[in-house]
């Protein structure tokens, strides 16, 4: 939070009732088995791909590319964030095909905007949307030879990821992947000036990596729960004590000739708490934090793609197609989340919004408070 106003991930935090730093307040749930991530052949694979890596970021920059040599360990998030400068740029790359768990690559500002610069050949470029798609561009790039690379032996067929989307943030409200997972650290000299991304891959996914590349482990076994109920001291004993379990749920008496014969357990049924009741509460709690909090609203005429190469051919008396129709309703967004559609009117000599439409989003949001 700064300057009065608040990112949309740190409205989403309190929402759910994460805290902003990245810890759960409410609890976390890590349904995700643990794997034994087969560091060594994904240390042979980064091996490989690096001079894939560097010759994408050549090819982008036109600038003398060197790699170094590639590192991969087995972390969590704490160990990650230590290695990450306090702001930093993900780029969400998850798989979508063949594999899945979440992916995402992480370099320094300084490093993004030194890419920025070198492919749109401009000084000090800013890291904004356009200066952030150029980073998303290199990373798909990167991240198309890594398919190509895991696809050779036909053990993932069909594997994809979703188009790679960059933000800027404080290392904190990064979304990393749970438990423990595959940390790539790839160092690399571009232009002269040393740099380093890292690639972090959910446990599951690279266990799956791995196997395409022939190792890979087995789930971590988890040790079965064992009920000491005293049965074998008990038949020692010849049956002539009698002997009682609470913990186990039954009671063995004495029989004729030593025998003893085991009453039923008592079995009761589980109560689960209601989690959806004590999240709605925190809730309503978290949003009167927020309410004097000034949000950037704004309104959408449209939108449309273009390559980089339309981008920058762009001059005076260009004329730009969007995707929506004359007349159509514009979208009215709040940190870049639509909330409602209106349609545009002048108000004396400014342009204003009539709003016609509340998305659910916001009703959801309104009818909690």
């Amino acid at each position: 939070m700064s300057e009065g106003s608040i990112s949309q991930e740190e409205i989403d935090a309190l929402l759910s009732g994460v805290d902003v730093g990245g810890l759960g307040s409410v609890g976390s749930f890590n349904s995700a088995p643990e794997v034994d991530i087969d560091v060594p052949t994904l240390q042979n694979f980064a091996g490989t791909i690096k001079d894939r890596l560097a010759e994408v970021i050549k090819n982008m920059t036109e600038k003398d590319t060197v790699p170094g040599s590639p590192t991969v360990e087995a972390i969590g998030r704490d160990q990650l964030l230590a290695k990450l400068p306090e702001e930093a740029v993900a780029v969400m790359a998850d798989f979508s095909s063949g594999l899945s768990g979440d992916h995402l690559f992480l370099m320094s500002p300084e490093f993004a905007t030194k890419l920025v610069g070198y492919i749109n050949k401009e000084e000090n470029p800013a890291l904004d949307d356009m200066g952030l798609s150029v980073i998303s561009e290199v990373v798909s790039s990167h991240s198309g030879a890594e398919i190509t690379e895991l696809s050779k032996g036909g053990k993932l067929p069909g594997l994809a990821t979703n188009p790679p989307e960059a933000v800027k943030e404080p290392k904190a409200m990064i979304r990393m992947p749970q438990g423990t997972f595959a940390c790539f650290t790839y160092p690399v000299t571009v232009g002269g000036e040393q740099f380093t991304l890292w690639e972090a891959v959910s446990g599951s996914a690279a266990d799956g990596m791995a196997r395409a590349l022939g190792g890979g482990s087995k789930p971590a076994s988890k040790p079965a729960a064992s009920v000491n109920s005293g049965m074998e001291s008990a038949s020692a004993m010849g049956g002539a004590a009698q002997m009682s379990s609470p913990s186990a749920g039954f009671t063995q008496q004495p029989m004729m000739g030593g025998m003893q014969m085991q009453t039923p357990p008592n079995v009761q049924s589980l109560q689960f708490q209601n989690f959806a009741q004590s999240v709605g509460g925190g809730e309503q709690g978290n949003i009167n934090l927020i309410m004097d909090v000034f949000m950037e609203m704004t309104v959408e005429l449209g939108r449309t793609k273009k390559t980089i190469k339309d981008i920058l051919g762009l001059g005076e008396g260009t004329i730009i197609e969007l995707d929506k129709l004359a007349g159509e309703p514009v979208d009215i967004l709040v940190n870049h989340k639509p909330i409602a559609k209106g349609e545009v009117v002048v108000i004396d000599e400014n342009f204003g919004v009539r709003v016609t439409e509340i998305l659910p989003s916001l009703e959801h949001v309104a009818s909690s408070m």
